[in-house]
């Protein structure tokens, strides 16, 4: 398993095991809407984020296992065994999804809002929700250019994306609340010209599933936006949902963007994201002046929920959060590899490096659960970070179950959050804080 392989809505009859066959070190993953009935066993999955599931039980961790919303999840012992375990999750929504229905017709089914969940959507039978013809939705094939995509959600339509590289020369506009996106194959999105991908108005209700959007050779601001810059409408009720919508930046060709995501809007579930600046991938496509991009995930609007949120290899901050009342359960990050040295990659005067996490200078209320930052300054191992959280002191701002790791005696991370946690030891043995402040 990996960052953008999740494991959705599956029912396992015995055990499951996540570790690979060399039993080496695993990146980590992602788990929800999921029964297995026997064991599941982590081994060396150094991070894992496990959601509104039921498990017979559960083995292993190396650094941050998160549960929330999990029947037979290990009680919160973080950090020894590290897991974290929170009884339910605040808001979620599980994926849409194509079915047959009973006269053999394909229709998209939309799960309904869960507040407080714990266990799979179907435990009790089918899942709660609503569905939609195929008629309602434009099959978008790789042949079909941007301007078709706005026309056909300009008249009301929304889109099944089938695999394919679907390059954009204008930014696809979706402005019809309840709007659904929903991709098969991860197909993938590439701006031309500098444009920026996808933007979505301030609207209830946008589901956007099992898209990459991935950066073209002219930077753009960003890949993907949801709300206009200062949107203040309340979408409690019907919040935007993105769920396993994955962004890269170089890898495959030489990408660059300012933003990967940028949330405007409120409410907003990011629920499994994995935004990547490539750290490699094709010849001549990875490089600190090739595939530039700051940011991997940018939120302004208030009361978004993060459930699963993996970002890495950023320029400068990898997230920046300056919406109120945030929340982020399980986070995964490492710093980039390539900072060719500590001049280059200071955020201000006296502090060395950008954090991985920072929370506005202005948020008074913010939570976090399961938060790890890993640095691998294999360019110069001489590069230092001097936090990998920078937060607000105020009282609201909370950090429960976070850690930091210097990667194989490449650079270190001098302190967790703030002034607070010791500096990372070199060789791949986590500096961990239970709580903050």
């Amino acid at each position: 398993m990996a960052q953008a392989a999740p494991f959705r809505r599956i029912d396992v009859h015995g055990n499951l095991q996540l570790f690979p066959a060399s039993f080496g070190f695993a990146s980590g993953g992602y788990i929800a809407d999921t029964k297995v009935s026997g064991q599941t066993s982590s081994v060396s999955q150094q991070q894992w984020y496990t959601r509104d599931s039921s498990l017979g039980t559960w083995s292993g961790g190396v650094w941050n296992m998160v549960f929330s919303g999990v029947g037979g999840a290990p009680s919160n012992t973080f950090p020894s065994p590290p897991e974290t375990t929170l009884a339910t999750t605040p808001v979620s929504r599980d994926v849409p999804y194509l079915f047959l229905d009973g006269t053999g017709k394909y229709r998209v089914f939309l799960p309904s809002l869960r507040t407080n969940a714990s266990g799979p959507s179907w435990a009790s039978g089918s899942t709660p929700g609503t569905s939609l013809p195929m008629s309602q939705f434009l099959v978008v094939r790789a042949s079909d250019t941007a301007s078709t995509i706005n026309s056909a959600l300009a008249s009301g339509c929304n889109l099944f994306f089938t695999p394919g590289i679907y390059h954009v020369n204008q930014t696809l506009n979706v402005t019809r609340a309840g709007t659904v996106i929903l991709g098969i194959g991860y197909p993938t999105v590439v701006p031309d010209n500098g444009v920026n991908a996808m933007q979505v108005a301030d609207v209830d209700g946008i589901r956007i599933k099992g898209l990459l959007f991935d950066a073209g050779t002219t930077s753009s601001n960003a890949l993907l936006t949801i709300g206009p810059s200062g949107a203040t409408a309340s979408h409690t009720a019907n919040p935007t949902t993105l769920q396993d919508v994955f962004f890269r930046i170089g890898g495959a060709s030489v990408g660059k963007a300012t933003n990967s995501l940028v949330v405007n809007s409120n409410d907003v579930i990011i629920d499994h994201t994995w935004a990547w600046r490539a750290d490699h991938g094709n010849a001549g496509t990875v490089g600190w002046t090739i595939n530039t991009a700051d940011t991997g995930v940018l939120v302004n609007g208030n009361n978004v929920l993060a459930t699963g949120l993996f970002v890495e290899h950023y320029q400068k901050f990898q997230v920046v959060w300056n919406g109120q009342h945030g929340k982020t359960i399980f986070f995964q990050n490492e710093m980039p590899y390539d900072v060719p040295d500590q001049a280059s990659w200071n955020s201000a005067p006296g502090v060395n490096g950008f954090a991985a996490y920072k929370v506005g200078n202005n948020v008074t209320s913010h939570e976090g659960w399961g938060l790890g930052a890993y640095c691998f300054f294999n360019t110069n191992p001489a590069v230092s970070a001097s936090h990998a959280f920078e937060v607000p002191s105020a009282a609201g701002v909370l950090f429960h179950d976070i850690l930091t790791v210097s990667l194989n005696f490449k650079g270190v991370i001098t302190h967790v959050i703030n002034n607070t946690g010791a500096t990372t030891p070199s060789g791949t043995v986590p500096v961990n804080v239970v709580s903050f402040p």
